[in-house]
């Protein structure tokens, strides 16, 4: 298991690790073009990033919000 601060730098660990061994026939199409998109700074969804994350494994994003009140 891999823990990652963002979907973002999920995303790019991915691109580095898992879409560059895969095989020719596999990069075509979608996964080209959101390679294409991220690393040239096209834009890419977050959700984009997600589904094809999803594909190649198990994806859970969790939000983590803490607020603290002023006291007065």
């Amino acid at each position: 298991m891999k823990k990652f601060t963002s979907v973002d730098e999920a995303f790019k660990w991915w691109l580095d690790n898992i879409y560059k061994s895969l095989p020719a026939e596999e990069k075509k199409g979608r996964l080209t073009t959101a390679w294409r998109d991220y690393t040239h700074k096209l834009g890419i969804s977050e959700k984009r990033m997600k589904d094809i994350l999803s594909e190649y494994g198990d994806v859970e994003v969790k939000t983590e919000v803490t607020f603290t009140p002023k006291t007065r």
